[in-house]
């Protein structure tokens, strides 16, 4: 690639990753269908987007963590949960049409900020809940089967992730978005990088532009969210996951 097109990945990546670092995921709104509209293949574009977006969690991890709002046990359950998702949703999606299943999470998403925006008070104060066995048998169920769908359809399922850890676990959309961009953005993508790259193709020459625009926009991102709180983060998620969704039913 040119300098010029370099340019324009730089911007593309920045601006995806800014959004989905301050609303808690979507970054493959902008990004993904910017790869596939520069002439790269869905397979190739989905791994290669993937290796990009783990520097959505490096920049988003190194704002985060000087909170220090991170939970070992949560954060380690999440991982131990999803991670499993993600190796086998990347490992089947390859083979596997998609268009039923956008659709499908399309819809899905739309209804993410939908019931988000009709309960006004979700996700504004911090208030743990279901810590029991029961609590995390479906609590980890349900993020098994979004890191399935992480690693098979990327487009915004770390929204699901933000919301289902407000809905069900009681955290606040702060603590949400910081959980899913550093376990979500810098693990589960990770594995789904490696994942992908050993089972289909990688455009190197098209990452450097990425990486810098995805680290950057973490960065940012995760800053103005810390920095503007729960209402303002809110509001952010629901407009990214009806756009994400809308997108999704559009491609």
């Amino acid at each position: 690639m040119n300098w010029s097109e370099q340019l324009l990945l730089f911007i593309i990546s920045l601006v995806a990753n800014l959004f989905s670092a301050f609303a808690g995921g979507g970054a493959g709104l902008i990004q993904l269908p910017a790869l596939i509209l520069l002439g790269l293949p869905f397979g190739i574009a989905l791994a290669t987007h993937k290796v990009a977006s783990v520097a959505l969690g490096i920049g988003a991890t190194a704002r985060h963590l000087r909170e220090r709002t991170l939970e070992a046990s949560l954060a380690l359950f999440i991982l131990a949960c999803g991670l499993p998702g993600v190796v086998l949703g990347a490992s089947l999606i390859l083979n596997v049409p998609d268009d039923a299943a956008r659709i499908a999470l399309g819809i899905l998403t739309i209804g993410l900020g939908v019931y988000s925006s009709l309960r006004p008070h979700l996700g504004l104060h911090h208030a743990p809940r279901h810590r029991d066995r029961l609590g995390h048998v479906l609590g980890g169920a349900v993020l098994f089967i979004i890191g399935i769908l992480n690693g098979s359809l990327t487009s915004g399922t770390g929204l699901f992730v933000t919301l289902w850890l407000v809905h069900w676990f009681g955290l606040d959309y702060k603590r949400a978005v910081a959980y899913t961009l550093v376990l979500v953005g810098l693990f589960w993508n990770g594995a789904g990088a490696v994942t992908l790259g050993l089972l289909g193709e990688i455009r190197w020459s098209w990452l450097p532009a990425l990486f810098a625009g995805s680290l950057l926009g973490g960065y940012l991102g995760a800053h103005y969210a810390i920095a503007k709180g729960n209402r303002w983060i809110k509001r952010g998620y629901e407009i990214i996951t009806i756009l994400v969704g809308l997108s999704l039913l559009w491609a």
